[in-house]
């Protein structure tokens, strides 16, 4: 079997697992056939990694074939033979034509691929919901293949991804180092007079260098920054102004290696420090302290989330945004998973070797207060993929 120019990710054997599973799952629901939007589950099924998600490009997964195929822009064919596993007979490129077009569309193109395949008839699962997939794809797909019954398979792969193997830790474990070494970079160069732009160019420049044994990839999301009377929102990014003596400041920021991600919030307060973000910072870290020691094999994240409910209202302050969800695998604009999430009447049951980020923010009115953890379920608790003081850093 020829398979792909290299494997430079994961074995061909964990890949076709993958895939296993997944035939798992849509052989349950009753699909013959998957299509995949969505980059991050596309990169999880096939390797395949680039920039080109922002035209329409497709893994179709065939319950019959062991390999997928991958169709997307003709000019992008070669880096499905760079970064794929899969071998070129299953690299299928749509011409150019297609692009921006009103009178063609990358779906008529799939349409056509699986009649060709005789696939025109068949339960064929889409990713309704995936960022990249637009009302056109669905309509252009359903005028192209009218006997066939789409059924919406969202987050098929999404819940295969959830538990994660070996090597997805390990270079999780790496992004920790570079969230680790970007945060500091960031508690440490933010003062009074410095320009918020000149962080973030400094936030960037950690993250991407990396360390010698090993650099990093661009994140799924920008480094967030708010300061001041903004800590109140969560996401907000840099402006050019300066720090002020007095402000808080919230930076949200992750390492990425290899497209897998170990996201961190810490906040710092330039002196004068206001009692009011030092008393709720206190609350936080207290509370988050209290979820992860619920952390372990068999319990539900509901009950993760109790553990740090019973600690904050105890101080009279409540939380209805989640607690924290699955991430690992992703591209812009989003490193989480869209499945489970740390939050009142989540089922989910831990298992080891899933992924969370715990982001115990409190935004009140007219501030804010962020202290975070990305960690992974170990066999009797948790491991943390960062090492930042957990505490209020103080300027």
């Amino acid at each position: 079997m020829c398979w792909g120019i290299q494997v430079p990710l994961f074995s061909t054997y964990e890949y076709l697992q993958r895939l296993e599973k997944t035939k798992e799952s849509m052989e349950m629901l009753g699909i013959d056939v998957l299509l995949i939007t969505d980059p991050a589950n596309m990169n999880y099924l096939s390797g395949y990694d680039g920039w080109s998600f922002y035209v329409h490009q497709t893994l179709v997964v065939l319950l019959e074939e062991e390999q997928p195929y991958w169709i997307g822009r003709a000019q992008d064919a070669n880096g499905a033979k760079h970064t794929a596993f899969i071998d070129t007979s299953h690299i299928v490129p749509y011409p150019e034509d297609h692009i921006h077009s009103d009178a063609r569309h990358p779906m008529d193109f799939v349409a056509s691929f699986l009649k060709d395949k005789q696939k025109g008839n068949r339960r064929i699962g889409i990713e309704k919901d995936a960022y990249y997939f637009t009302a056109k794809c669905a309509e252009r797909l359903e005028s192209g293949l009218p006997d066939a019954t789409f059924v919406d398979a969202t987050l098929l792969v999404n819940r295969v991804r959830i538990v994660k193997s070996e090597q997805e830790i390990a270079y999780m474990r790496q992004a920790g180092v570079l969230v680790s070494q970007a945060m500091r970079v960031a508690m440490d160069s933010i003062a009074v007079g410095v320009r918020e732009c000149d962080v973030a160019a400094k936030i960037y420049h950690a993250q991407i260098s990396g360390t010698p044994q090993f650099g990093g990839d661009y994140p799924a999301i920008v480094p967030l920054m708010p300061r001041g009377e903004m800590t109140s929102a969560p996401h907000i990014t840099w402006s050019d102004d300066r720090y002020r003596e007095g402000d808080a400041v919230i930076v949200e920021l992750a390492g990425c290696v290899r497209r897998y991600h170990s996201p961190l919030a810490r906040t710092l307060v330039l002196s004068p420090t206001s009692p009011n973000v030092t008393d709720l910072a206190k609350v936080v870290v207290e509370g988050m302290e209290s979820a992860l020691a619920a952390v372990k094999p068999g319990v539900r994240l509901e009950e993760v989330e109790q553990a740090w409910r019973k600690v904050i209202e105890r101080y009279g302050f409540q939380k209805e945004s989640r607690l924290g969800y699955s991430m690992g695998l992703n591209y812009p604009p989003d490193w989480g998973e869209h499945t489970a999430s740390i939050r009142r009447g989540d089922q989910t049951v831990l298992v080891p070797n899933m992924t969370f980020h715990m982001i115990p923010g409190m935004w009140l009115d007219d501030f804010g207060v962020e202290i975070s953890e990305s960690f992974r379920v170990t066999e009797n608790g948790y491991e943390l993929f960062a090492d930042v003081e957990r505490q209020l850093f103080i300027k």
